[in-house]
């Protein structure tokens, strides 16, 4: 009971950490789902080897998107003919790095890890989308691609990912119309606090719990380890990233608990890099729309720039003599209790409210589907032999 209770507050230091700037990045995501569409943009991203990737990589750093619910957007984005370049790389940058992560890196993590994680994740996307289009076959048809209707559609609740997929398919395509500032300002705390929140609420909750539990068991050892084999213990992470279904803001608390474990923070930003880019998801859309070419430029370019980028942080703690250890997750404790605690009960609320939404939505789907094989069966003539 004792280790229980260990482990339960474990975890209730790192959602408290957390709620305050969970709030905040939902906030800053429902002003930029009001003011940054990403229509308007759609039409930069078609010529020049650079330029569209550049546009579409700086584009994508902000929007808050899980690498399952980028992908109806790159699929829209290539359909209205975005090249190779651009599309990856929006692909890249967008699951990568986002609002809300940005504000949890700078609560659990610290300041360095916080500027060079967007910045890691850009550079990935701008090396991976020049690299595309540079190998890109001169005869590749542009127009050609037919995805999945599954893509088309956007990733649904059931398919085999942490996003709730409403996000996924509120995004393809969609055009706000210009309405009253107030009515709009509502239409995007609606989706911030609605949908995007339902869409990473259980790989939040997962990855605050995996932060908890590698708190209480993870063995001190690792630091030794770490530091004495810091580029092998960069490969096990981007070994252990590239298969996972992890967001983001998911994987922050996760990250925050190995580097207080010991691990080199080189180490963490590759699992920060790799994990929520790469999934099987994303590697079958890379494939199908993009060819066997691409996937191998973007798995490849992908590990390697994720590597470099976390070689690159653990010499910059070297040169600015910072022990990560004794930095993380102090931006968070300069919030007080009281303003932590409303946070999280508010924060909890949300949640839970999420989480019955999407349970009352696949319900609805089950009862649906269930009906329509009754009607299906009871319409259906069963010859006179077979009864």
């Amino acid at each position: 009971m004792i280790t229980i209770k260990n482990i339960i507050l474990e975890i209730w230091h790192v959602y408290l950490d957390v709620s305050v700037f969970m709030l905040f990045g939902f906030l800053v995501a429902a002003l930029l789902y009001v003011f940054f569409k990403p229509d308007r943009i759609k039409k930069y991203l078609g010529e020049g080897r650079i330029k569209p990737v550049l546009r579409s990589a700086l584009f994508g750093i902000p929007i808050p998107l899980c690498s399952c619910g980028v992908i109806p957007v790159v699929t829209g984005l290539k359909k209205q003919g975005a090249n190779d370049g651009a599309a990856l790389a929006f692909m890249i940058a967008t699951p990568e790095s986002g609002v809300d992560s940005i504000a949890v890196s700078w609560a659990m993590l610290d300041p360095v890890m916080t500027v060079m994680r967007p910045i890691a994740g850009l550079v990935t996307a701008i090396s991976t989308g020049i690299t595309a289009n540079i190998f890109s076959s001169r005869d590749h048809k542009k127009a050609s691609i037919t995805p999945d209707p599954f893509f088309e559609q956007g990733p649904h609740p059931e398919h085999n990912c942490n996003c709730g997929g409403e996000t996924c398919a509120n995004t393809h395509g969609a055009t706000v119309h210009e309405q009253p500032l107030l009515k709009r300002l509502a239409q995007g705390m609606n989706f911030a606090f609605g949908e995007l929140l339902t869409d990473i609420a259980k790989p939040f909750a997962i990855g605050v719990f995996i932060a908890g539990i590698i708190t209480f068991f993870f063995p001190s050892g690792i630091s030794t380890w770490s530091q004495n084999n810091p580029f092998l213990s960069m490969l096990v992470m981007l070994v252990a990233g590239i298969p996972m279904y992890v967001c983001a803001t998911s994987s922050t608390p996760i990250a925050a608990a190995l580097i207080l474990k010991g691990l080199n923070p080189g180490a963490a930003l590759v699992f920060l890099l790799a994990g929520p880019a790469t999934n099987a998801a994303t590697m079958g859309v890379v494939k199908n729309i993009f060819g066997t070419r691409a996937l191998a430029i973007y798995l490849g370019m992908i590990s390697i720039c994720s590597l470099a980028m976390g070689a690159l942080l653990d010499l910059i703690y070297r040169l600015l003599a910072i022990q990560p250890t004794v930095v993380m997750g102090k931006a968070a404790e300069v919030v007080p209790y009281g303003v932590e605690l409303t946070a999280a009960l508010i924060l909890t609320a949300l949640l839970a409210r999420s989480l019955l939404k999407r349970q009352d939505c696949h319900d609805h789907d089950h009862d649906h589907d269930h009906d329509h094989d009754h009607d299906h069966m009871h319409n259906t003539k069963v010859p006179m032999e077979k009864i």
